[in-house]
């Protein structure tokens, strides 16, 4: 028997899976469009499907944001289905040889700024910035990055005051530690500083092939944390960037001298990037993204046709959470479903909230929602 949900979209087979449940591939039956759908129980210990798509609703239209095409309940599931996108970062890093030219590098940077700088706009940080959570669109929008998963997401000032959060300390890490800023190592709450400097680590891991504080061995988690902080805070800037492009220290000594409150020049730093990509100092300025010019394996990337690769979640992972929102949308345009299907939500309806996941290298050990004014 044909399973459905929302009415119209057919339910294939299962793609992925995480804490928050599980991802299938699935068929709008009415235009026979691939999309994604992701299943939560509603009994779940901390549900977040909910929270995510009014968090979706709130980013709709910006360039790099999936579009959500419908979110519901079905029996004893929550439901959001979306459109359907190609591989993360990570997995093109792999496919990459696990090495990314300087161009590819600089070219990536540009745009996951514009991601976040978006996001920010709308009054949310993200908390969680790594690859597995930066997908790339398919067939012509292969070279368009969008940023998935924001479960862990949150708003840092009040969208009409634009009141800032409080500064507050002895939190708990939240997001992913490779990735994570030195302050939220530190039990400091997390503002916009924290989602740019963790966009320097990545592009530093991209850049070098890893980082100096993976592969560290501990007896529990707690200590592996605190051996990743120590060896974060003992490795300087330049040493972390040595024989790296000259971008790369630039921008992670301006994300490190930010204040609590600051607001980013994201305009500066997306130019330490572009201005260099223009330049010609890494190549053909027009030159494509690395991953597009593998011709072996671009049409397979390209058409999103490798199930578990092109929802950016596998079945299993070993560094970090599968994701919790695995696969998204392959436009960047400004689209919305059609009337009825997901009531609109401004950013007053956003509930603040952390979340309790603990993966491997994932944590939040922070109330699934908090009841304040900013979480």
């Amino acid at each position: 028997m044909e399973r459905r949900v929302g009415k119209k979209y057919r339910l294939g087979r299962k793609i992925g899976s995480g804490s928050f449940g599980d991802v299938f591939l699935g068929t709008d039956v009415t235009t026979g469009e691939d999309v994604a759908i992701k299943l939560e129980k509603i009994r779940t210990k901390h549900p977040q499907l909910l929270y995510e798509s009014k968090l979706y609703r709130v980013l709709q239209g910006g360039i790099g944001i999936p579009y959500m095409r419908w979110f519901g309940v079905e029996t004893h599931y929550n439901v959001l289905v979306t459109d359907l996108l190609g591989p993360s970062l990570e997995d093109l890093f792999n496919a990459c040889s696990r090495t990314f030219s300087s161009f590819c590098v600089m070219k990536i940077g540009e745009q996951l700024i514009s991601r976040i700088e978006y996001m920010h706009a709308k009054h949310f940080i993200h908390r969680d910035i790594k690859p597995d959570n930066f997908l790339v669109g398919r067939g012509r929008r292969a070279n368009l990055l969008y940023i998935i998963d924001f479960g862990l997401s949150k708003r840092f000032r009040h969208p009409k005051t634009r009141q800032h959060m409080p500064y507050r300390e002895g939190k708990n890490l939240t997001g992913t530690p490779r990735y994570a800023s030195i302050n939220n190592h530190l039990g400091v709450e997390q503002s916009r500083r924290d989602d740019m400097e963790s966009i320097g680590y990545v592009l530093v891991y991209f850049a070098r092939g890893s980082l100096p504080w993976q592969g560290l061995k501990a007896n529990t988690k707690k200590q592996k944390y605190q051996k990743i902080m120590d060896k974060k805070m003992s490795v300087s800037i330049s040493a972390l960037c040595k024989d790296l492009p000259e971008e790369l220290r630039k921008y992670l000594d301006y994300c490190r001298s930010l204040r609590f409150e600051d607001k980013p020049n994201y305009p500066y730093l997306r130019a330490l990037f572009k201005d260099a990509i223009d330049s010609g100092k890494y190549g053909d300025p027009n030159q494509e993204f690395d991953w597009m010019k593998m011709s072996s394996r671009a049409s397979s990337f390209q058409s999103g046709s490798q199930a578990g690769v092109a929802q950016g979640v596998t079945a299993e992972k070993t560094d970090g959470a599968v994701d919790a929102s695995a696969a998204v949308d392959s436009s960047g345009a400004a689209r919305y479903p059609a009337s009825g299907q997901v009531r609109q939500y401004s950013e007053m309806d956003i509930d603040n909230r952390g979340t309790n996941n603990d993966d491997n290298i994932y944590v939040s050990r922070a109330p699934a929602v908090s009841r304040d004014n900013y979480g």
